[in-house]
C-alpha cells in the first residue's frame, strides 16, 4: 500500500520543526525535505533540514515541473520536490512534510489525500516572544510574521487536525497520535486486504 502523507503547517516560530523532529526521531516516518533559495541559518546542513538552491536552480526545477508546490515567502523561494514525495510513497514511506499554510493547500491539490496539521502557539503573545527570541529578524519582519500569522489562523477551517503548541512534550504526543489515528484509519486497500484474507474457502 502507498505510504501516508502527513504535512505539518502552522505559522512562523509555531514550532514545526522541533516538532517535526521529534516526531521523526520517536516513529518511523521520513521527512520530505522542502528546496529554498534563503541562506542556510547556524547548523543547516543541504539535503537536511533543506536542499538550498541557487535562484537560477529553483527556476530551472519549477520550469521542469520538479515542485509539488512552490511559494515565495518572505523574499526567499520555498517549494517541495515532486520526485522525492511520489518515489517515497510508492515504496509504502510515511512522509511528514514541514511547510507554510500556503504550500499546504497547494500539496492538497496535487495529494488529494494528505492529512493537514495546524499547528500553532497557544497565543499571540508567546508566537511574538518566540519570534523574538529567535534573534534573526529585523522589526519590521517580526511585525510582518505577525500579520501574516493573523491571516494564516483563518486557513484553520481547511485542516484536518489542531495541535496547540503550548507544551511542547504534550504537542508532540498529540502529533503523534494523530498519525496512529491515520494508520488505523479504513481504506479501501485495507478492506480488500483484509476481506481477501478471511473470505469463505
Amino acid at each position: 500500500m502507498a505510504g501516508l502523507l502527513f504535512v505539518v503547517s502552522g505559522p512562523s516560530a509555531a514550532g514545526k520543526g522541533t516538532i517535526c523532529k521529534r516526531v521523526l526521531a520517536e516513529t518511523d516516518l521520513e521527512l520530505s525535505v522542502s528546496a529554498t533559495t534563503r541562506k542556510p541559518r547556524p547548523g543547516e546542513e543541504h539535503g537536511k533540514e533543506y536542499y538550498f538552491l541557487t535562484e537560477e536552480e529553483f527556476v530551472q526545477t519549477i520550469e521542469n515541473n520538479g515542485f509539488v508546490e512552490h511559494v515565495i515567502n518572505f523574499g526567499c523561494r520555498y517549494g517541495t520536490l515532486v520526485k522525492d514525495v511520489e518515489e517515497r510513497l510508492a515504496r509504502g514511506k510515511d512522509l511528514i512534510l514541514e511547510i507554510d499554510v500556503q504550500g499546504g493547500y497547494l500539496v492538497r491539490d496535487v495529494f488529494p489525500d494528505a492529512i493537514l496539521i495546524f499547528l500553532v502557539p497557544p497565543t499571540p503573545e508567546e508566537l511574538e516572544r518566540r519570534i523574538r527570541n529567535r534573534g534573526t529578524e529585523d522589526e519590521e519582519s517580526i511585525q510582518n510574521r505577525l500579520q501574516t500569522a493573523r491571516r494564516e489562523v483563518k486557513c484553520l477551517k481547511d485542516y484536518d487536525y489542531l495541535v496547540i503548541n503550548d507544551d511542547l512534550d504534550v504537542a508532540v504526543e498529540e502529533t503523534k497520535a494523530v498519525i496512529q489515528a491515520e494508520r488505523c484509519r479504513v481504506t479501501e486497500d485495507k478492506y480488500i486486504q483484509v476481506t481477501d484474507i478471511f473470505k469463505e474457502s
